[in-house]
């Protein structure tokens, strides 16, 4: 029945996940279409750059849906960790996706002539309409992230950040050009490639944090204490030899080590991983799943059968 309602609480948290990643495509569509219609039809490059970074955010957000979707799959024999870490790629493919668009738009802007140009006041309309909808945006997927411990949606929310620093720096390039044309003929210019350059910088960002997930970096010391805290609150538990987590999507699979009395029986040193195992899963609300190894306490090493001696790793 635990086991049940835990998989209930991951699905109904990637349900939540694939929900705010439509709401991302949804919004992101209609910006990324104006701002690359209005670019190009008035000429401007600083316009039509952040309207390639909102296409970004089109794709983006589908890719973490894709990982939510694929995330949600229980575990099967050959997934006994589950499915969560396509979560995790899903945030290093929008990581490689702003990488390229960065890239591109530094390129395109570098190599293409600056050219002196007035732009008409309809040309600020839906940078102003994305300022709108993106600080929105960017503020939900912030807050389901935490709340669902999502990489993949926080990496769609700094996306979504980028495109508000983009749009006003399009804004103010757009609004030097149509204060002063001849004064100010590069600043549409220099204003895309500076957007280029953002988007490049934040990619190296979230392809930084993601890549730390998958080489199954530890929680912060503040996480683990909450384990200890929980599983020697349990009576029986007299220690903890090592205890080691890793990310696995949403949340963690712990590995724990547990000290018990040398004397006790198989059966109730059993009984006490258990409990261990059910307290930690019931009150640690990012523990996905927690394997318990019994120790005797106060022995340095344990008699293997025959003549070879193991002793415990990690002291």
């Amino acid at each position: 029945m635990a086991a049940g309602r835990r998989i209930q609480e991951i699905n109904s948290e990637e349900s939540i996940g694939r929900r705010m990643a439509l709401v991302g495509i949804t919004g992101s569509v209609a910006l990324a279409i104006a701002k690359i219609w209005v670019g190009l039809y008035v000429g401007s490059n600083a316009v039509a750059s952040d309207g390639v970074e909102a296409a970004g955010d089109v794709l983006s957000s589908a890719v973490v849906y894709v990982g939510f979707w694929l995330a949600s799959k229980p575990p099967d024999y050959e997934h006994p960790y589950g499915h969560g870490r396509y979560e995790t790629l899903a945030g290093l493919a929008v990581g490689a996706i702003l990488l390229l668009i960065g890239t591109a738009i530094i390129w395109h802007s570098v190599t293409a002539p600056a050219r002196q140009a007035a732009f008409p006041l309809f040309t600020v309309y839906p940078l102003i309409a994305a300022i709108m909808i993106k600080t929105t945006l960017a503020g939900l997927k912030f807050r389901t992230a935490r709340r669902i411990r999502s990489t993949s949606l926080r990496a769609d929310g700094l996306h979504d950040l980028t495109d508000l620093l983009s749009t006003f720096v399009a804004i103010v390039a757009v609004g030097l050009a149509m204060a002063s044309p001849s004064r100010f003929a590069g600043a549409d210019h220099v204003g895309a490639t500076i957007i280029g350059g953002i988007i490049f910088f934040l990619s190296i960002r979230v392809v930084w944090n993601t890549v730390d997930q998958l080489l199954d970096t530890m929680p912060e010391p503040g996480k683990m204490g909450e384990i200890s805290q929980v599983a020697l609150a349990i009576p029986g538990a007299l220690g903890i030899e090592k205890c080691r987590a890793r990310r696995t999507g949403l949340k963690y699979h712990v590995d724990l080590h547990l000290e018990v009395q040398p004397e006790m029986t198989v059966r109730e040193s059993h009984q006490i991983a258990t409990r261990v195992k059910n307290a930690i899963k019931e009150r640690v609300p990012w523990v996905a799943d927690v394997l318990v190894h019994v120790e005797p306490t106060g022995m340095d090493a344990v008699r293997a059968p025959g003549p070879v001696r193991r002793r415990k790793y990690g002291k």
